[in-house]
C-alpha cells in the first residue's frame, strides 16, 4: 500500500472512478519516465480499479511494479496539478506524432467530428483523454499496483500484443486494505486453482482450448444438479427431447444465426457435398420437432427441455477455465404457446428460475433487456408485444425488473437474472426470451378452435445458463466446499486402527445402500493422515471408528471445518444424513 503524498488535502470531492482514472495517468507517466520510448494504449477505470496498456521496449516482471509505484509517489509530490487543454484535430495529431504515439493517433481518429479533443497533463506528461480527473495528485489517497497481463490492442488478435498493468486506488487506507483481503479470498476461491487441487476438471491443449473435461468428482456434482433439474421440470409438465449436434447450413440460415451470429459459429464442414455447421444454439432443432407434424391449440402449451451441448467460437484471449468456453451444455427449454397463454407461461418460468437459484443460496436481480440498436429481426410492433408479455409475466410472478437498455438478443427481448455469489460478485445467469420472430421465419402454425391456422409464440429459456459456467461459478461460490447433497464424497469412514477396517467396510455398505457417497479409508496408514486428506478434499462428514465404536455400532462424527466430535449410532446417523440430503440444505446441521 502506498500513500500518494505526505501532505494530504482535505475532502474527497471526486467519485472513486475519477480517482482511479487519474491514478492510471499517474502510473503511465511513471512508466514513461522509467521506460523511454513507451507507446500508450488506453488506461480506463474499471469496476475494482484501473489498468493501462503499454507497448514497451522490454517485458515487465512483477518486481517492476514496486519500482513504478516509487516513481508514481515521486511524481505526485513534484508535479501534482492535473490540467486540461483542448486542441483542433490537426494540432492534436501533430502532438501525438511528435511523441511517436501511434496507438493514440488511432484513438484520435475514432473521435467523431465535432466532439472536443482534449489532452490532460501533469508536469511534462500529457495524454489524449476526455477525462474527468481529480485536480491534484497530492490529495490523500492510497493505491496499489497489482498484476501484469497481456492484451491485444483493441481486443483484436491480429493487432499487437501490449503489456497491461492492473492497479487499484481508494480514498481511505482501510478500504484498500479490505479490498486487498477480498482479492486474496477471490484468489483462494478461483475455480481453476480449486479444480486442480480437488481434482474436479481439466482442459487440454491437445484437445483444443476452451473445452472442459469433467473428472469423476465433478461429474457427481453435475449429475446431482441434472437430477434436481429434471425433477423440477417433470413436475411442471416439461418433456425431454434430444437434437443433433450438427445440421445443414440452410437450417441456420433460416433461423438467422448465420446472418446475425455468424462470427460466433464455426466454419462449415462438407458432408455429401453440402455445408454443415455445429450448432451454436438448440432452438432450431426444437423448432424442427414442432414442425414435424400439424399442431392443435389443444396441445399447447408444449414445454420441451434438453440438456443440449452447443459450440461457439470465443477468442482465445477471452477463454477462462469453465467460465468462458467454446463447447458447453445449456439447460435449454422452449415453450410453444398461444398469445393468451404467454404471460402465464413466462410467470411459470420465472417462478422456476427463483426456485432453482435460491436452492443454491444465490441472491439475484432481474433485468428486462430491450431491443439492441442494430442487427435485429422483426418489426417494432412485434418487439413491443414481446416486452409487454415479459413485463406482465414478471408482475404475475411478483418479480421486480430493472431495465437493461439494448441488452436483448437479435430475435427478441428477454429477462436476464444476475446472481450475487458469496463474495458479492454478480454473475450473468438465467435468461427468459420471448420470441415472435422465429415462428414467423419457420412458418410455424397451430390449428385454433375456429379451425384456422394461427402463429404460436415461442419462449426460449435457460435457467442455469450452461453447466460449465454455472458449476464453475458454484465452485467459487462455495469455495470448493459443496453442500452435503452435492458433495462428490459425502462421508469418509476412517478406522483408528486396522482392526476396525472391517467395521468401516460394513458401515460403508449400509450407507451406500441408502444412496450415499462414501469413501471407506480402510487402506493401511495413520489415522491423522487420512483425516488430513479428507479435510483437504472437503468431505462434509468424517466418521471415525475405534475399538469402542466398533463394539457399540457407533461412530465419532466430525463435521467439515471443525475439530469437535460427537458419537452417534450408525442408524441414527444414517437417518439424519438421509434427511439432510433430501432437504438439499446448504448447512451441515443434522436434525
Amino acid at each position: 500500500m502506498n500513500e500518494a503524498s505526505s501532505a494530504p488535502q482535505v475532502g474527497e470531492p471526486y467519485p472513486l472512478s475519477t480517482l482511479r482514472h487519474s491514478v492510471a495517468h499517474l502510473m503511465a507517466s511513471a512508466v514513461q519516465n522509467l521506460y523511454p520510448g513507451v507507446k500508450f494504449g488506453f488506461g480506463p477505470a474499471i469496476e475494482h480499479g484501473f489498468y493501462y496498456d503499454f507497448d514497451l521496449p522490454e517485458p515487465l516482471v512483477e518486481k517492476d511494479l514496486k519500482r513504478i509505484e516509487k516513481e508514481m509517489r515521486r511524481i505526485a509530490k513534484k508535479t501534482p496539478e492535473l490540467q486540461c487543454a483542448e486542441y483542433g484535430r490537426e494540432t492534436a495529431r501533430t502532438r501525438l506524432l511528435e511523441r511517436n504515439q501511434d496507438f493514440k493517433v488511432e484513438g484520435l481518429e475514432s473521435i467523431p467530428q465535432g466532439e472536443a479533443i482534449t489532452f490532460w497533463s501533469h508536469g511534462d506528461w500529457e495524454d489524449l483523454c476526455e477525462g474527468p480527473h481529480i485536480d491534484r495528485l497530492n490529495r490523500n489517497f492510497h493505491f496499489k499496483l497489482q498484476s501484469l497481463a497481456g492484451a491485444y490492442w483493441r481486443g483484436d488478435e491480429s493487432r499487437p500484443m501490449l503489456q497491461r498493468i492492473y492497479g487499484t486506488a481508494f480514498w481511505e487506507k482501510e478500504e484498500l486494505t479490505a479490498h486487498l483481503a477480498w482479492l486474496e479470498e477471490v484468489k483462494q476461491r478461483d475455480h481453476r486453482r480449486l479444480g486442480a487441487e480437488l481434482d474436479l476438471f481439466s482442459t487440454h491443449e491437445v484437445a483444443g482450448a476452451g473445452f472442459v473435461f469433467w473428472h469423476p468428482r465433478l461429474g457427481v456434482v453435475r449429475r446431482e444438479i441434472e437430477d434436481f433439474w429434471w425433477g423440477l421440470h417433470t413436475e411442471r409438465g416439461y418433456e425431454p427431447i434430444y437434437t443433433p449436434h450438427v445440421g445443414r447450413e440452410d437450417l441456420f440460415g433460416i433461423s438467422g444465426h448465420i446472418e446475425n451470429y455468424g462470427e460466433m459459429m464455426y466454419a462449415p464442414m462438407e458432408i455429401d457435398g453440402m455445408p454443415y455447421r455445429v450448432k451454436p444454439m438448440n432452438c432450431p432443432g426444437h423448432i424442427l420437432i414442432y414442425q414435424n407434424r400439424g399442431r392443435s391449440y389443444r396441445e399447447l402449451p408444449l414445454r420441451w427441455a434438453e440438456l443440449g451441448t452447443v459450440y461457439r467460437y470465443e477468442r482465445s484471449g477471452t477463454l477462462h477455465g469453465m467460465l468462458r468456453v467454446r463447447g458447453f451444455t445449456q439447460d435449454d427449454s422452449h415453450i410453444f404457446c398461444t398469445p393468451e397463454q404467454l404471460a402465464g407461461e413466462i410467470a411459470g418460468v420465472l417462478e422456476l428460475v427463483v426456485t432453482i437459484l435460491t436452492a443454491f443460496g444465490y441472491e439475484y436481480t432481474a433485468y428486462l433487456a430491450t431491443r439492441p440498436d442494430e442487427h435485429t429481426i422483426g418489426s417494432d410492433e412485434i418487439w413491443d408485444k414481446a416486452m409487454a408479455a415479459l413485463s406482465d409475466g414478471a408482475r404475475q410472478a411478483g418479480i421486480e425488473l430493472e431495465v437493461d437498455e439494448g441488452g436483448g438478443t437479435f430475435y427478441g427481448p428477454k429477462i436476464d437474472f444476475k446472481v450475487k455469489d458469496a463474495l458479492g460478485r454478480e454473475w450473468q445467469n438465467s435468461t427468459v426470451q420471448c420470441d415472435f420472430n422465429l415462428p414467423e421465419r419457420f412458418d410455424l402454425t397451430y390449428t385454433d378452435s375456429d379451425g384456422k391456422p394461427k402463429r404460436p409464440i415461442m419462449v426460449h429459456r435457460a435457467i442455469l445458463g450452461s453447466f460449465e459456467r454455472f458449476v464453475g461459478g458454484l465452485i467459487e461460490h462455495f469455495g470448493g466446499r459443496f453442500p452435503f447433497w452435492l458433495a462428490p464424497e459425502q462421508i469418509a469412514l476412517i478406522p483408528i486402527r486396522e482392526e476396525q477396517a472391517d467395521t468401516c467396510r460394513a458401515y460403508a455398505q449400509e450407507l451406500r445402500a441408502a444412496g450415499l457417497r462414501v469413501r471407506c479409508m480402510d487402506d493401511p496408514g495413520h489415522m491423522n493422515k487420512k483425516i488430513k486428506l479428507a479435510q483437504h478434499d472437503q468431505v462434509p462428514f468424517m466418521g471415525i471408528v475405534g475399538e469402542r465404536e466398533a463394539q457399540d455400532g457407533t461412530l465419532a462424527l466430525r463435521r467439515r471445518g471443525t475439530r469437535e466430535q460427537e458419537v452417534l449410532g450408525l442408524a441414527e446417523f444414517l437417518a439424519a444424513v438421509t434427511r439432510l440430503r433430501d432437504s438439499r440444505s446448504l448447512e451441515l446441521e443434522l436434525q
